[in-house]
Parts: C-alpha cells; sequence; structure tokens
C-alpha cells in the first residue's frame, strides 16, 4: 500500500467518528422562567429534577436547563421569557404564580410550555379547558389563590382573641385584587376587622410589620404570593417573630424555615409532576393533549418550636387536623 493511500484511508478513519458525532440529535434544552429567587428555593428545582428523571431525562447528561429568576420582579418575566424563546427550547417551564406562564404565553404560541400557577388558567386564557387545554400550554393549577378564606379561618380558630388581623398582600401580583376580595368577605363572616398591609418590596415587609406592633394587630395572614411565599419569606418569619404575632402561610416550606402555620398544596410534588410533564413533552405528547391537573391533597402544618416562642398554646382541635407537626 502506498504512503498516499495510507494516509487517505486514516484520514477517513479519523474523520468517521467526527460525522456520526455529527449526526448525533442535540441535547434538548428546557427554559426554566420563574418568578422566585434561586435561594431558598432548591428543593423545588429538586423535585422538578426528580421528576424529569423518571421521565429517563438527567440534567447535564442527556437534557440541559437554562434557569431565568425574577426574584419577584415580574416586570422582568417578558423580557426573560422572549430570550429563552429566541434560544429556542425544547420547552418552557413557567413556575412561580400566572405571571411566569403569562409571559412565556406572549413569547411564544409554538414552543411548549408547562406552567404552575394558582390562578384559574382558563379564566386568564392560557387555555381551552382543562382536559383538552388546546394549543402549546398546560401544567398544574394549584387553587392556592383561593385558600385565603380557610387560612383565615385556621388563624382564628388559633388565635380567636385577635379582633382585628393583617393582611400582607402585594398589589403587584396579578390576583392580588381577588385575594383581597375574598379575604374581606371572610373576615366579615368571622366577624374580624382586615387591616390592609401592601408589601411588593423587602423594605416594605419591616414598615409593614412596624404598623402591626404599633396598632397591636393580633394575627397575620400572608397572602398567596411568590414574592411573599419565596423571596421574603424569611425576612416575613424572621419579623413576625420579632413582633410576637401568630402568622399563617402558603406552603409546608414556610411553616419548615419557622413560620408558624401553614395550610395548601404539596409543592415539591407539583414540582416533580411539571418534570414529568416536561419529559413527557420531551418524548413527544403535546401540550394540548396533556390536561391541567389540579390537586387533590392540602396539608396543613403546625411548627410547634415556634408556637412555643410565641407563647402560643395550640388547640387540640388543630393538632388534630394537623398533617404534620414540626417539633
Amino acid at each position: 500500500m502506498t504512503r498516499r493511500r495510507f494516509m487517505m484511508l486514516l484520514g477517513g478513519a479519523a474523520a468517521w467518528p467526527l460525522a456520526v458525532r455529527a449526526q448525533q440529535p442535540a441535547m434538548p434544552v428546557i427554559g426554566y422562567l420563574s418568578s422566585l429567587s434561586p435561594e431558598g428555593n432548591a428543593p423545588r428545582q429538586d423535585a422538578f429534577r426528580a421528576g424529569l428523571n423518571e421521565q429517563g431525562f438527567v440534567e447535564g447528561r442527556n437534557v440541559a436547563v437554562e434557569y431565568r429568576f425574577a426574584r419577584g420582579q415580574y416586570e422582568r418575566l417578558p423580557a426573560m421569557a422572549e430570550e429563552l424563546a429566541g434560544r429556542p427550547v425544547a420547552v418552557i417551564v413557567a413556575v412561580g404564580g400566572e405571571p411566569s406562564p403569562v409571559a412565556a404565553k406572549a413569547a411564544t404560541s409554538t414552543i411548549p410550555i408547562v406552567f404552575v400557577m394558582g390562578s384559574d388558567p382558563v379564566k386568564v386564557g392560557l387555555v381551552a379547558s382543562y382536559n383538552r387545554p388546546g394549543g402549546n400550554v398546560t401544567g398544574i393549577n394549584l387553587f392556592t389563590e383561593t385558600l385565603g378564606a380557610k387560612r383565615l379561618g385556621l388563624l382564628h380558630e388559633l388565635a380567636p382573641q385577635a379582633a382585628m388581623v393583617g393582611f400582607l398582600n402585594n398589589p403587584r401580583f396579578p390576583t392580588a385584587e381577588n385575594q383581597l376580595r375574598d379575604a374581606q368577605e371572610a373576615a366579615r363572616a368571622l366577624g374580624l376587622t382586615l387591616r390592609i398591609l401592601s408589601i411588593s418590596t423587602e423594605q416594605e415587609i419591616d414598615a409593614a410589620f412596624a404598623i402591626i406592633a404599633r396598632e397591636r394587630i393580633g394575627a397575620v395572614l400572608v397572602g398567596a404570593d411568590p414574592f411573599l411565599t419565596a423571596v421574603g419569606r424569611d425576612r416575613i418569619i424572621a419579623a413576625a417573630a420579632r413582633a410576637t404575632v401568630p402568622a399563617i402561610y402558603e406552603f409546608r416550606e414556610q411553616t419548615a424555615a419557622g413560620g408558624l402555620m401553614s395550610y395548601g398544596i404539596d409543592v415539591a410534588d407539583v414540582y416533580r409532576q411539571v418534570g414529568v410533564y416536561a419529559g413527557r413533552i420531551l418524548k413527544g405528547e403535546k401540550p394540548a393533549e396533556l390536561p391541567v391537573l389540579q390537586p387533590t391533597k392540602f396539608e396543613l402544618v403546625i411548627n410547634l418550636k415556634t408556637a412555643k416562642a410565641l407563647g402560643l398554646s395550640i388547640p387540640d382541635k388543630l393538632i388534630a387536623l394537623a398533617d404534620e407537626v414540626i417539633e
């Protein structure tokens, strides 16, 4: 064999693996659009990855995830959604309340979107119906924003002497007015006075609790809003402890972080299911044919250590109702 012939064969052999690699499909990319901040919310991302794993996808091995966090600044979401849609990504996971999926939907009508939100996606215009969403959007409706009346009732059982209850509400959140109306109706039914405290920045948290202390507000209902429940979570919990005022929250993770009591869905399981849906879509299923899911289990969680620090005695009835008691 001539040297020229040998070099030609060698060159072909060296090029062959490159050609094969070039024919391999590119690793799919998921765009993860959240109105929250990454700090303190790692369990949600872990649950999302667990759902992906159930479908055979492992981040960094056969799927990539591009994360975008608005940190409670909802006005940043449209630009973030546009950026992800322009990559383009294979799926957009839009979580942390209504602003994320609304921004994602405005950015693309073709890329599949899987959402987590607490308001009705049909009323918002994201899907045609729960069973047959149509279009490019599906996900999970938590219904947490409609549970304010239930939380207020539980808070009243815990602190019946509190005639005035402070309601922490973020006016920048799309469902703020609906939540406020529901809370006011529930307060009237219970014979309570509701003191509205608007909070949309971390600095306003301290100002609100200064009012709570000055006006001797007896208990606090924290609104269902990503900024209040996640971004400002630790600051609110710390402020409530300093003011020695009982408060009820939306999610277990707030109670686990030191809050007194929470009533809502199992948020980790919801994010796991979002990962499952994202994986199914990566496998070829269409969001139009994946029904919008709704939680069937709601959990009451009580932190006895926090209750002791506040000098509160939890009624036996609430202890019996609790799904989890943190000691």
